[in-house]
């Protein structure tokens, strides 16, 4: 065989052979696995007790006068899932959302989750009853516990997905009702002077994280009871109540800035001191030198609370502090 044929036949023999591995290598199974389906994120818990969740979303209710929402279901639900898709996605929902409820999701096979199902489908109708409860299933409750109302979910659906018109129209027809800011006042006012007290007038709004820091401080127990032997606590939330700002106006000058704002008042209605300092709004009492201010203001306005209680007062303080700061370390 010539050397020209030899070369011939090799260079058949190659392409032949490469051929074969290119087939090869397209064989079914050999190729990269189509991707499976993104899993959903939990978000329920299943150890969680739900008696212990609804005490927790109380507390917050009351704090910040809302309503309690629960959201029945599991992680093996769809629908479940759309549901918190939507509350997240939705910008009208998850403002409606934040102001007015505390949010639970109780996992249907969770510690006490079945009674406190039960008592909340026992809040439908028999007509409601008879066409059966799917979920998610929500209920909403009051800050005290009562139930105030249950809907089954498919009436919100719209085809494959819940239309947030009607999620929107629920969760705005069961908010708390709006409080006059002025009401809130005058009685704050008409408490103070018969307990020989005066007003500690405080504003903030749900989007503000320093107000909830406030607000969380002034209520736990001992500060509660310490600042009540002198002060009337009363909480004008700018946003949600009626009359807000302009009351937040008659006290407030105008070169005054942000919230947290307060002011202390005689039970006559007389601005007495206000949360704006050397360096302007004090706020949430955080850095030392708002710590230094708030207290000297308290002291200055207090009659009955005592020097243990003011140190006490200001280590609270100082420890919530250090806390925020541990807590925002990377």
């Amino acid at each position: 065989m010539t050397f020209g044929l030899r070369s011939w036949l090799g260079g058949v023999l190659i392409l032949v052979m490469s051929t074969g591995v290119a087939l090869a290598q397209k064989e079914p199974g050999d190729g990269p696995k189509p991707a499976s389906p993104a899993k959903k994120a939990p978000i329920y818990d299943r150890q969680a007790d739900a008696k212990a969740q609804v005490e927790q979303a109380r507390a917050l209710a009351r704090r910040d006068d809302k309503r309690v929402l629960l959201m029945f279901g599991g992680d093996w639900c769809g629908w479940c899932h759309k549901l918190h898709d939507l509350f997240a996605s939705d910008a009208e929902i998850r403002k409606t959302l934040s102001n007015e409820y505390a949010l639970v999701m109780i996992e249907l096979e969770s510690p006490n989750a079945s009674s406190l199902l039960k008592s909340c489908r026992a809040a439908l109708s028999k007509e409601e009853l008879q066409k059966g409860v799917g979920f998610p299933f929500l209920a909403v409750l009051d800050a005290d516990g009562k139930i105030v109302t249950a809907q089954r979910t498919d009436p919100l659906e719209e085809g494959d997905h819940h239309d947030p018109k009607r999620v929107q129209d629920f969760l705005s027809r069961w908010v708390v009702p709006p409080r006059d800011a002025k009401l809130v006042v005058e009685e704050a006012l008409s408490r103070a002077a018969s307990e020989d007290k005066r007003v500690f007038l405080r504003f903030g709004a749900p989007w503000c994280g320093w107000c909830h820091k406030l607000d969380d401080w002034l209520t736990q127990q001992e500060v509660a009871t310490a600042l009540g032997r002198d002060f009337v606590l009363a909480k004008i939330d700018v946003d949600r109540m009626t009359d807000g700002q302009a009351v937040m106006k008659r006290y407030r000058t105008q070169d005054s800035q942000g919230i947290p704002w307060y002011t202390i008042l005689d039970a006559k209605g007389k601005k007495l001191a206000t949360a704006d300092g050397p360096s302007g709004n004090t706020g949430y009492p955080f850095e030392p030198k708002e710590i230094d201010y708030f207290m000297g203001l308290v002291q200055a306005q207090s009659r009955r609370i005592e020097a243990g209680q003011i140190e006490q007062l200001r280590k609270s303080l100082d420890d919530a502090a250090q806390r925020i700061r541990n807590a925002s370390k990377p």
